[in-house]
């Protein structure tokens, strides 16, 4: 996929240099942050439809936290501070499988239940990242956190268009069921939906997701998308199909505006700050709507 890139870049840089295309065209960085964008974008917008219906916003952060332990892990193991994917999809798949597993097998609610998972996973990876701080600078460790679209390599791009794949390939069959799971579970029973099946599926859908994209936008902004353009959209939305395909589209803009903006007028705003800020400004923009104009007081899902 390197030489794609390369020549995307290249054709790009090209158009960008004879006037054709905008002048932030004409840097590398910029290129491969709008390529993730357009992927980013519709990935968790659609995931993102049913995190909000499911109510497990807490979830995502919980895995996006564990992908810190992950690294700290992988640090030890000898696997490089700069892609440490194995270990990061590794722990962050058994946290999330374990985590559901155990849902069902006690009298807490979900949240508590993703608080306690969340404290121990941030407890044995902070230590872990002072043991391991004399082997690697821990503030390379900060873009677990917060993410840098505009650092991405073409590891990463190859990553995200590896897990691209795998859910369109698993997800887009399942779509209809999970969603129907997430929204009515005793109905997907009667309808012969294996649901507690279904929920595994899910949620290690939604880890991959969110493993792929902390490297990118960082654990703080993937539950931000996958949580602020849902949640927009279903002030507008009457009908599930409207609901996706308004939550991917918010999605979209926010990340390629976030990207955009700042730098075609030189706003001195980081670009994963300036994608959760546009988002946000949807989210207020879609409830001034809603209170305002009358058709949309009766939206609801």
């Amino acid at each position: 996929m390197t030489a794609f890139y390369t020549w995307l870049r290249e054709t790009l840089m090209a158009l960008s240099d004879s006037g054709a295309l905008p002048s932030i065209f004409y840097y590398e960085f910029v290129v491969n942050a709008l390529l993730c964008s357009i992927v980013i974008g519709p990935l968790l917008g659609c995931v993102g439809t049913m995190i909000v219906a499911k109510r497990m916003a807490f979830f995502s952060q919980a895995i996006g936290n564990a992908a810190l332990t992950g690294v700290a892990i992988g640090v030890l193991i000898g696997e490089s501070y700069t892609a440490p994917y194995v270990s990061m999809f590794s722990f962050c798949l058994l946290f999330g499988i374990v985590l559901n597993y155990t849902k069902p097998r006690t009298r807490m609610s979900a949240d508590t239940l993703i608080g306690v998972f969340l404290s121990i996973s941030l407890a044995v990876g902070a230590s872990l990242v002072l043991y391991v701080s004399a082997r690697v600078n821990t503030h390379i460790l900060e873009s677990v956190m917060f993410g840098s679209i505009l650092t991405v390599s073409d590891l990463d791009m190859n990553v995200l268009l590896v897990v691209t794949i795998i859910t369109l390939v698993v997800g887009l069959p399942l779509y209809n069921k999970m969603l129907l799971g997430s929204l009515n579970p005793s109905l997907a029973q009667v309808r012969g939906v294996n649901v507690q099946a279904i929920e595994y599926v899910f949620i290690v859908l939604v880890t991959l997701i969110t493993v792929a994209c902390v490297k990118i936008i960082g654990a703080v902004l993937v539950e931000a998308l996958l949580l602020i353009p849902a949640a927009a959209a279903r002030n507008l939305c009457r009908t599930l199909r409207s609901f996706v395909y308004t939550t991917m589209v918010l999605a979209t803009l926010s990340c390629i505006g976030g990207i955009w903006i700042p730098m075609q007028w030189d706003i001195p705003v980081p670009s994963g700050g300036a994608i959760v800020i546009l988002a946000a400004f949807f989210f207020i923009l879609t409830t001034i709507i809603r209170n305002v104009v009358p058709g949309f007081r009766e939206a609801k899902l």
